[in-house]
């Protein structure tokens, strides 16, 4: 059987309680990435959790280091905006500083994303608590993307989010999305999302990303080469840098 070789390899920070990036990611990476998983401590999604998880940032990359990837995400949206603006880029900073490889995170793809895109107003929906929505939101408005409304389903457990199935995320979207939006944000690395981008876009008529479609997109240009990845909305489908 002949097999696609693998030249780049993606690294990955993720919450400890998270199933749902490594099988979203593994299935819409371009055959010739490989993904390398660490874990970082979080079984709930609450302040003190959300600040608490970069505690082993440095302890879990250099991990990853050890496999040789070629770049790092830490593709959690709650833990890399939790103390607002500029604290996605000092994610960043400590994690480039324990691999000596380009590092990316969720809170920092959104906003690659958003400006790429000309996003001005957006629409925010998640499985978790009304608070942590409107700490991400804050961070949002402080990069000048106005929030216009928010929907949140209130589940505190990351395994929970985790066992929800994709249509949850439709249904959010759909309930949180407004006219004068220019797009809809799907918070939370652990919400299945990637499988109703692409339906949600052409329901609403605007693009759609989320948590995971940021993230991959962010990581696929930092590692270079890659064109398109057709089947998951606008982003990845239209907007890789070569």
């Amino acid at each position: 059987m002949s097999q696609i070789k693998k030249t780049q390899r993606f690294g990955l920070l993720l919450p400890s309680s998270n199933t749902t990036q490594e099988p979203e990611f593994l299935q819409a990476l371009p055959a010739s990435v490989s993904l390398h998983c660490a874990r970082l401590s979080l079984s709930q999604i609450d302040p003190e959790s959300t600040i608490k998880i970069v505690a082993e940032l440095e302890t879990e990359t250099r991990k990853l280091s050890d496999a040789r990837v070629d770049a790092v995400v830490l593709s959690a949206t709650a833990p890399s905006t939790r103390m607002g603006k500029g604290y996605d880029q000092d994610i960043c900073q400590r994690i480039e500083k324990a691999c000596g490889k380009p590092a990316t995170t969720a809170a920092t793809a959104m906003l690659q994303a958003f400006q790429v895109l000309g996003i001005k107003r957006i629409v925010l929906a998640a499985p978790w608590s009304a608070g942590t929505n409107q700490t991400v939101a804050a961070f949002i408005e402080a990069h000048g993307v106005s929030v216009l409304h928010q929907e949140a389903m209130g589940i505190v457990s990351n395994l929970e989010v985790g066992d929800l199935d994709a249509q949850t995320a439709y249904a959010c979207g759909r309930k949180a999305d407004r006219p004068e939006a220019d797009a809809i944000f799907l918070a939370c690395g652990n919400w299945m999302t990637m499988d109703i981008i692409q339906a949600l876009e052409r329901a609403t008529g605007k693009p759609v990303l989320s948590t995971n479609s940021c993230a991959l997109w962010a990581m696929l240009n930092i590692l270079g080469g890659h064109q398109s990845l057709p089947g998951y909305g606008t982003l990845l489908g239209e907007h890789l840098v070569v």
